[in-house]
């Protein structure tokens, strides 16, 4: 070995790897990251199931059959999609101001109960009442939003503790109206309303799944046209950039935060009464099955992609189904619950991960000084 080879072989002796950000992140980099990240938690999940003395390929193939094999199992995790679809929207509008919607839940709760109000007590033509259910779901979910919308718009007052502060009274006041003012007099054992007069029709076809499937598919087609081709959207997404630029431009940014808070609360109003009028059929405190956080998740995860929410809503919805599907093969509903965040907690680090990439720390000063 001569002299005049030392030197670089000690400044390769000296690169150490490390983490560096990304300048930039394809969609396709952050799609890929939460693949990894779903299947590294399954196979975490299948190890430990495993361990327990559980076959978990025996599992996963029964999970998937029992969800996808199937029509009626297509159809039950329809049941489940719709208002999970419906809150993921909700919550994506006003995501794209960098406002965040908790409360979706609670717009979920009244809106299903404005909707109550004139299934049970009104007894018109079908298709119009449905229609005026429909109205007064959102507005139901829209006028539960008004208060942190304005608070947030003209005071600057923290939106996620005010609408997150008001499910909790939404779900009281279901509660107080299907257990008291509301409840079934005929029925003493059922704590929840009558059933309401009018109902969704079934999708072409089915007998378990309803037409209510259409409307988060037609609103996440609309909600992707007027965010890539109207100017409406484009101040939405500009606010949420930078509102500082967005009012010297001569956006009127408190009228769009009123807005786009107001109709995010009408969408999920219109969710509870979609599945009011659907599965559900009475109003109680336990008509939603966390659909309003699972919401949240999905809108979180996928960001700015409509198609991302499509997609992640679909996933979740299907989760939800194979564990009900696990639960009646006798599989306890907490190990099901530790597999669902298992998974989450993966999506969540695949994301973060895709923002990274390993370097060598003499590549990486090499690149700085270039």
């Amino acid at each position: 070995m001569t002299t005049a080879d030392t030197p670089p072989l000690q400044a390769s002796a000296g690169r150490s790897w490390r983490l560096a950000r990304r300048s930039g992140v394809t969609s396709r980099q952050t799609a890929m990251a939460r693949i990894a990240g779903v299947l590294g938690a399954l196979i975490i999940a299948g190890v430990i199931l495993a361990l327990s003395g559980r076959n978990a390929p025996s599992l996963l193939g029964k999970a998937l059959d029992g969800t996808f094999g199937e029509r009626q199992g297509l159809e039950e995790m329809g049941l489940l999609l719709t208002p999970i679809l419906m809150n993921a929207l909700a919550v994506h509008i006003p995501l794209r101001m960098k406002l965040w919607n908790i409360g979706s839940e609670g717009q979920f709760f009244m809106g299903a109960w404005a909707a109550a109000g004139v299934g049970i007590y009104w007894g018109g033509p079908r298709y119009v009442v449905l229609v005026v259910m429909a109205l007064a779901g959102m507005a139901g979910g829209a006028m539960w939003i008004l208060v942190p919308a304005l608070a947030r718009a003209r005071w600057q007052v923290n939106e996620i503790i005010t609408t997150l502060l008001l499910n909790f009274i939404a779900i009281q006041w279901v509660a107080w109206f299907s257990f008291d003012l509301w409840r079934d007099r005929a029925a003493a054992v059922v704590q929840s309303t009558p059933v309401v007069q009018a109902r969704l029709p079934f999708f072409p076809g089915s007998s378990t799944l309803y037409v209510g499937i259409f409307v988060p598919l037609v609103i996440a087609a609309a909600t992707f046209v007027v965010f890539r081709s109207t100017r409406w959207g484009y101040e939405v997404d500009v606010i949420g950039g930078n509102p500082r630029a967005a009012a010297f431009a001569g956006i009127r940014v408190t009228r769009r935060i009123v807005a786009v808070m107001l109709i995010s609360g009408a969408i999920a109003g219109l969710s509870g009464m979609l599945h009011l009028a659907g599965p559900a059929q009475r109003l109680n405190s336990s008509i939603s099955n966390n659909y309003g956080l699972s919401g949240f998740i999905v809108a979180a995860l996928a960001g700015s992609s409509v198609v991302g929410i499509v997609v992640g809503a679909v996933f979740i919805a299907s989760m939800l189904h194979a564990g009900i599907t696990l639960q009646s093969d006798g599989l306890s509903v907490y190990v099901v619950a530790a597999v669902y965040g298992l998974v989450l907690v993966g999506i969540a680090i695949g994301e973060v991960a895709a923002r990274f990439r390993v370097v060598r720390s003499g590549d990486l000063d090499a690149a700085g000084a270039r």
